[in-house]
């Protein structure tokens, strides 16, 4: 998968904006608060429908513009057009000028992954954003993904509801209760199972790569969930068993809503004991491991992009991420200069150039 130009209109800072991508490595060089990230933004935008940077759709707008428009022309196989348009009236996604009116079936026909420097949160941060970690890149592998999971957490909201009717209603009917957790639990074991899924996969690989990366040995990921192992009737006993609990909270306690993973280095966990640069380093790992999941169920490469991946990353373990990188692979890397890399080694990259707004390829001297 490929991104052959992109246009921009009124995103962020760039008023109108086109450029030609190299199929291998593309640079994007320029000082802090040029558009550097913003440009990548964009891509990422176009793929999943929403921003790494913000929640707020209206800030993608340049101001005093309306509307903004990110467009791109993307191989697989066949050329695509694809486009997202964003205004006050919502969002608008076409592929090759047609709508696509829902945009649970348009997320997962561009594959993107990104590591940027917020993504240390994954690591050290609350279980609720390995959730959305895991969630966001299954759902570019399996759309059906995206449907459960919504799905998953409206039945949680409603069983939540009802817990607090039981609770001010002691003869409020268990019968609708137990309908509910039902639902919860064949939707929760449909989706645990591809999350379960993802992190072993996820462990056929990590482990190399992260010594190849940094010549330690022994990083795995550890998936937690009340739903390990257990079956449906197993499930529903636990359910049972809290029962009396989640009416006096309110709140469904037991599902995969509650799951998280553990990143281990030799048996002990790195948000508790690893350094920031082992953390920053399993994390890149973790994200060069899902390039071979992505081709191996998708049967493409995913695009990649590396935002300021230079920072705190000695010139070796920079030479040793990029030498993980096959020609297969589309590859953005944002950096304010390309000091750490030896360019007299890559056959095949273009470098742009971001300053006032305005992005030029050039030579690099």
């Amino acid at each position: 998968m490929q991104i052959r130009d992109l246009k921009l209109v009124n995103f962020r800072n760039y008023e109108r904006l086109e450029l030609e991508f190299n199929s291998y490595l593309n640079f994007i060089i320029g000082q802090n608060g040029m558009g550097k990230t913003n440009l990548v933004e964009s891509i990422y935008i176009l793929s999943l429908t929403k921003s790494f940077r913000t929640t707020n759709d209206f800030t993608l707008i340049k101001h005093n513009a309306l509307k903004t428009k990110i467009e791109a022309r993307i191989e697989n196989i066949v050329l695509d057009k694809y486009s997202i348009t964003i205004s006050k009236e919502g969002k608008n996604v076409k592929i090759n000028e047609k709508k696509v009116s829902r945009l649970s079936d348009y997320i997962s026909k561009i594959s993107v992954i990104l590591f940027s420097p917020s993504d240390l949160r994954i690591i050290k941060d609350t279980p609720s954003i390995r959730r959305k970690m895991l969630n966001i890149e299954i759902s570019q592998l399996n759309n059906s993904y995206l449907k459960k999971l919504q799905e998953y957490n409206q039945l949680v909201k409603q069983r939540n509801s009802y817990l607090k009717t039981m609770y001010i209603n002691a003869n409020a009917s268990n019968e609708y209760l137990d309908i509910l957790t039902s639902k919860i639990i064949d939707t929760g074991l449909f989706l645990s199972n591809a999350r379960k899924k993802f992190v072993s996969l996820l462990n056929q690989n990590i482990s190399d790569i992260f010594l190849n990366i940094t010549n330690d040995i022994g990083l795995n990921i550890i998936y937690n969930s009340d739903y390990n192992d257990m079956t449906k009737e197993g499930l529903f006993e636990l359910y049972k068993k809290s029962e009396e609990r989640d009416i006096m909270l309110g709140k469904t306690t037991i599902g995969i809503h509650h799951d998280d993973i553990i990143f281990s280095l030799n048996g002990e966990s790195l948000k508790d004991y690893g350094s920031e640069g082992q953390q920053k380093n399993a994390i890149i790992a973790m994200k060069l491991a899902e390039i071979n999941i992505f081709y191996q169920l998708k049967k493409t490469y995913p695009i990649l992009i590396l935002d300021d991946l230079f920072s705190e990353l000695d010139k070796e373990k920079i030479e040793n991420i990029i030498g993980l990188l096959n020609h297969n692979i589309q590859t953005f890397i944002t950096t304010t200069d390309l000091d750490k890399i030896n360019l007299d080694l890559l056959e095949d990259y273009k470098i742009f150039k971001v300053s006032n707004e305005e992005v030029e390829e050039v030579n690099y001297e």
